[in-house]
């Protein structure tokens, strides 16, 4: 399978978790859902995967445990940052961790240009620009950045395990220490309150769809594309949002926001063109 359509998968299943993630952090808290999630992605990859730990460099066990640390920071800033600040503010934020990764990799004039009309694209889709920023919390402005740095950090790290473990065992041991260091947190955050039956069949439906899927399906995208090209397509996201708020929650399209993702997907086009030049000009190099 094409590594575009892996990516767009990915996106696809972490929009259709988010919507139902909202209404959790609502109830329970940012810290103890992301202990819910990771707790129980840990489980299914681990059980599904069953990865091999016989002969593992040192190098091999501080890259995973670098995406093990990035993977609850990354999940608990965007949550806490989500708690705080409207979701359109927070994810064009977040944003800047991918775009700004893609534009620092980038050695090409058309892939400049993709990020800066994705930027655009983010922006208006998110809905920032008609948001009144009267009243927001400082400190998710804070969490938003960190969630953006987090973001890129992930993208490194899940290629830099994807290139040294054998197909999902770097990401599936990741999960286990992700798990690991978020339950404490959780419980700690969870002040005595418990939590039921059912919070917790929500929490792992959110796992699957927000963590197990898209993380397993960028794992995979991530040995086939640069990390550059990958932070590109993942300006998708805030289009396909949209869509889900449409269609899954009756959420109607702005004039702006409409504006906005035809903006998205014209920067993935330029993507797809780059894409496809560079393994011409390789293929005519190999004839």
């Amino acid at each position: 399978m094409p590594a575009p359509v892996l990516v767009l998968g990915a996106i696809v299943s972490v929009q259709l978790g988010a919507a139902i993630a909202a209404g959790l952090i609502r109830e329970i808290g940012p810290v103890p859902t992301v202990a819910i999630r990771l707790d129980v992605a840990a489980l299914v990859l681990l059980v599904l995967v069953r990865p091999s730990l016989r002969g593992r460099t040192r190098r091999d066990w501080a890259v995973m445990t670098l995406l093990g640390l990035t993977l609850v920071a990354m999940n608990i800033t965007f949550y806490e940052a989500i708690a705080r600040l409207p979701l359109g503010v927070v994810t064009t934020i977040e944003f800047l961790g991918p775009l700004g990764l893609a534009a620092i990799a980038s050695r090409r004039a058309l892939d400049f240009m993709a990020v800066a009309v994705a930027l655009v694209g983010v922006v208006a889709v998110s809905g920032a620009l008609t948001t009144s920023w009267v009243g927001l919390d400082p400190v998710g402005f804070v969490f938003a950045f960190a969630a953006g740095a987090c973001w890129a950090a992930y993208i490194l790290g899940t290629r830099a395990v994807g290139q040294r473990w054998r197909q999902l065992d770097g990401l599936a041991v990741a999960m286990g220490l992700a798990a690991l260091v978020a339950t404490p947190l959780g419980i700690a955050a969870a002040h005595g309150v418990s939590v039921s039956a059912t919070q917790l069949g929500v929490g792992a439906l959110i796992a699957i769809l927000s963590t197990v899927i898209p993380y397993s399906l960028e794992l995979l995208a991530l040995r086939r594309i640069e990390p550059r090209v990958f932070g590109i397509l993942l300006s998708l996201e805030p289009a396909v949002a949209a869509l889900v708020g449409l269609l899954v929650l009756g959420q109607t399209l702005a004039a702006l926001q409409v504006v906005g993702v035809a903006l998205v997907v014209t920067a993935s086009a330029l993507v797809m063109a780059s894409q496809r030049r560079t393994i011409g000009e390789e293929a005519a190099e190999i004839g």
